[in-house]
Formats: structure tokens, sequence, C-alpha cells
């Protein structure tokens, strides 16, 4: 019996070294980055390169330009803009894609009412010492094997209904048995139902409510989301607008300094002004030339912004395609109804009905965790008939002709002690629920304040664009009438290019001001929860395919 004793010792010994080694080399496995874990070098945290420029030479092209030659300038309306961004906008890409996984995971919640097949297959080979009447100990083999299927559905009252099936063979040498080996089958059929926590429809299905509200929300985000792309591109758009209209103005100025400077030479060549007259004009061409300069990098700038937004494909932002605008500012001044515009942004704000559809699934959670804090009853009943025979045949022969049959019926009750954990958690819900509540007050007072704002920047605007456009006509007379007078000798060259920088600055206000108005009107449209124009925009979600299914 020692011996036998130490032999088993060493095997489990033996055992216990195989897995305590097995663990080991698994852990280690993973933390060299195996099992399909990535590892990345050391280096590439560690270290940072040093950024190398080539410098240029005169006339060197840029290294990389395309072998597919872009065209050189390509006029888009700002429909054309909206068109473009709604299918290509890497940014609406991934906002259309999140309703797709909002509605998939209300199909997950929905799904959980579904019948589940199940089977179990139990082997057991035993050797049981017992005694016998002549003062001995003996052993008793048995081999067991018992199949069980059946079928569980779960009800929306929160209980569960079990069809069950169960086979079994057993063969054994013990004495005096009859049958060996013998057979034995079971039909059962169960039901159990909760009586206080966890009862009833609106308890079984509070995952799925949760799970649509929080497809609403995400559609209700996704929608605000695109609105806001929209809203950027617009403004976006009347940035490049003003943007190469100030590249024109610049450009016009300096033919005007340089045209300036031809009259200094031609009346310096005939001896009516001094040499002088010559430099400032020259020096009036340069400053010119120093402002196109930072017009057309403000325009470079404005039309990447452009491209980055439409993502279209030959329109990268590395793309040298030039682009103009060809919807114009419509410079009309609109009658202001402040009680209607703030009325029409508390019904189509995204941000409040967001905040409407959280407060109920809010009040759902409270109503849910309510539920939660009651005793756990529980009630079964399991009908089961049973069977026995030498043979199969036989064992389900007795099962079909039902002579045995068995009724259960149980109940199960658990009462917590206090129960502070759900009633705190119940507590918890219902702050959470008035806090949110008090949310929705200031963000309702919030959104009146900003339509408000954006309603008296869109008068500022308009005002702007009067005082700057009666502001361009009056130093574009004066930029006539210091240029006569330079002819005259009144004025020099200084005087001259002086009321046409004033008159250039005027035109770039008058510019910003019919831009600005309409970036006014576009984050009105914004305020109020709509998209400035005529035409509506109607988005659909992004279905992607998925592999393996």
């Amino acid at each position: 019996m020692n011996r036998r004793c130490d032999v088993t010792l060493r095997w489990m010994a033996l055992f216990l070294v195989a897995a305590v080694t097995l663990a080991t080399g698994c852990s280690t496995d993973l933390l060299n980055g195996k099992y399909g874990a990535v590892e990345i070098p050391e280096e590439k945290f560690r270290e940072i390169d040093a950024l190398e420029l080539a410098e240029a030479g005169p006339e060197e092209a840029p290294a990389d330009q395309a072998q597919e030659s872009p065209p050189a300038e390509v006029s888009l309306s700002i429909e054309q803009c909206r068109a473009m961004a709604l299918e290509n906008s890497l940014e609406m890409k991934a906002v259309l894609i999140n309703p797709t996984i909002a509605a998939e995971r209300l199909s997950a919640e929905e799904a959980k009412f579904e019948s589940t097949f199940f089977t179990n297959v139990d082997f057991a080979k035993t050797n049981t010492p017992s005694i016998s009447y002549l003062d001995e100990i003996s052993g008793s083999n048995v081999e067991f094997v018992r199949t069980d299927m059946g079928v569980q559905v779960p009800l929306r009252t929160g209980g569960t209904i079990t069809f069950d099936v169960v086979d079994a063979r057993t063969k054994t040498d013990a004495e005096l048995t009859q049958f060996n080996p013998y057979y034995a089958s079971d039909l059962s059929a169960s039901i159990s139902q909760p009586l206080l926590r966890d009862a009833g429809k609106w308890a079984s299905t509070y995952s799925i409510r949760i799970a649509s509200y929080d497809r609403q929300i995400t559609n209700a985000q996704t929608k605000l989301d695109v609105m806001t792309i929209l809203a950027t591109l617009d403004r976006v758009y009347w940035r490049l607008y003003a943007a190469r209209k100030e590249l024109e103005v610049r450009q016009q100025q300096h033919d005007l300094a340089r045209a300036q400077l031809e009259r200094a030479r031609r009346l310096v060549d005939i001896g009516e002004r001094a040499q002088v007259e010559v430099i400032r004009a020259e020096a009036g061409v340069a400053r010119q030339l120093e402002a196109i300069i930072v017009a057309e990098n403000s325009l470079r700038d404005r039309e990447r912004d452009l491209k980055r937004v439409m993502n279209k494909a030959g329109l990268d932002m590395q793309s040298p395609t030039v682009l103009t605008p060809t919807t114009t500012p419509d410079p009309v001044r609109y009658a202001m109804d402040k009680g209607h515009l703030v009325q029409t942004a508390l019904e189509g704000r995204m941000e409040l009905l967001q905040l409407e559809l959280q407060l109920l699934q809010d009040a759902s959670h409270v109503d849910y965790l309510r539920n939660q804090a009651l005793p756990l009853a529980t009630l079964g009943y399991t009908y089961n008939i049973n069977g026995l025979g030498g043979t199969r045949d036989d064992s389900f022969d007795m099962l079909f002709d039902n002579d045995y049959g068995d009724h259960r019926v149980g109940l199960q009750v658990r009462v917590p002690l206090g129960n502070q954990a759900a009633k705190s958690r119940l507590r918890q819900a219902i702050y959470q629920r008035r806090a949110r509540l008090a949310t929705q007050a200031s963000r309702k007072a919030t959104i009146e304040a900003e339509v408000l704002g954006v309603i008296d920047q869109v008068e500022a605007n308009w005002q702007r664009i009067l005082a700057a456009r009666q502001n361009a006509i009056l130093q574009g007379r004066l930029y006539e009438a210091e240029k006569r007078q330079f002819e005259l000798g009144v004025r020099t060259s200084t005087d001259v290019l002086d009321a046409q920088t004033l008159f250039a600055d005027a035109q770039s206000a008058e510019i910003a001001a019919l831009a600005e108005y309409q970036i006014a009107l576009v984050d009105l449209a914004y305020a109020t929860g709509t998209v400035l124009g005529a035409a509506r925009i109607q988005w659909e979600p992004i279905v992607p395919v998925a592999d393996g299914l």
C-alpha cells in the first residue's frame, strides 16, 4: 500500500511541475509578443529622428509631383462641395457607420429571447471499495455514460421553459444485478418564473429598451455630426471666397502701384518731379507685392481646408489644383423673428433630443433598479417521465408508456438583509436623472442665448456690409482725387500710395463683411438645427461588409 502511495505522489508531483512549466511558458510567450500580440521595437518609442531638408535650387521643381497632372483649376459651387463632402469626407464616413453599430447592438439585445439547444455528454468510470459479508474489502467497477440534450426557451415574462431528454447507460461488475448493462431515460419539462425581482415584461426587456434609446441617441448624434460637417464646409467655402477676392484686390492694388510708378517715372523724366518720387513709388510696388504673397499663402490654406473636408479623389491636399468658388454672396437683409427662431432651435436641436432620450433612459433605469431592490422569489415546476430497461429500446418503451411520472414544485426566496447596495444604486440613478433635468433646463437657456447672439451677429454683419461698402466708395474717390492732385504737383507719391492702401483696406473690409455675413447665416442655421439653403439633405448610415459572415 505504501509503495502505491509513493507512486501516486510521484505522479502528482510530476503533473504539478508540468502544469507550472506550461503556465510559465505561456506567460513568457505572451510577454514576448507571441500568440497574436504585436511587439513594437523599443527604438520606435525612444529614438527621435532629425528632419533633413535639402536646399532648393533656383528653378528646382518639387520632387513629389504626381505622374498624372491634376487639373489646373476647378470651379465649384457650394452645393457641389456639399455633395462631395457627403460622399467622400473621412469624418462623414466615420460618423455614418455609428448608426449601423448601434443598430447591431439593438439586434443583439433583441436576440436574448432566442431559444437555445443544449447537449451534455458525461462519461465516468469508478472503482468503489465496499465491505462484504465475509468481512473483506472488495471493489465495484462501474462505467457510466449519460447523454443529455434539450431546448431552453426564455420567456418575456422573465422565466424560462426547458425541455430535456436524458439517456444513460450503466455497466457494473456488482453481483445480484439483473440487467448489466442497463439503460435509463428521462423526459422532462420545467418552467422557472421569477415572482418579484426580474419578473414581468418590463424588467426582462430592460436591456432592449436601453439599446433602443442608445440607437436613437446615436442617430441624433449622427445628424448633429453631419450638420456640423456641412456647417464647417460652408464656413470654409466662404472663407475661401474671401481669400480669393482678397488676392484679387491685392493684385489690383499692385497694378495700381505699378501704374503710379510709371506716372512718377514719366513726370521725373520730363523734369516735373524729383527722383525721390520714383523711389517712393517703387517702395509702394514692393509693399503691394508682399501683400500679394501673404494673400496667396492665405488662399492656399483655405483651399487645403476645403479639399480636406471634400476629400475628393484627384483633389487631395497636395494637389496644386486651384479651387474657384462660383457661388457668390447674397447680401439680403432678412427679417429676424427672434421668438420663432428660438422655438425652432428648441424643437430642432439634436442636443435637446439627445437629452430627452437620455431622460427616458434614466426613467427606465430607475424603474429597473426599483425592481432589482425587491426580494428574489422564483417559482419552479418540473414534470418528469422515467424509463428503465435492459436495453435502450426497453427504456424508451417505458418512457413513452408514461407509467412512471414525477411532479416537482419549488419556491426559492432570497431576501437581502439591509439591501443597502440595491438602495444605493437606486438613489444614484434618481440623483443622476435629477442632474440631467437640471442640465436640460440649462441647455435650453444656452441654446436660446446662442440663437439670440447669432441673430445679433447677423444684424451686426449686415451693418458692417453697409458701412464697409460706403467706406470703399469714399476711399475710391479719395484715391482718384489724390492721383489727380499728384499729377498737378500738389501731392507726392507717398500720399497717392497711402490713399491706395486705404482704398485696398476698405475693399478688403467689404469682402470680409460679405463673407462674415454669409458665415453668420450659416451659424444661425446651425444654431436652429437646420441647414442654410433651399434643398433638404438626407443622410443614410453606412453598412460595411462584415468579413466571415
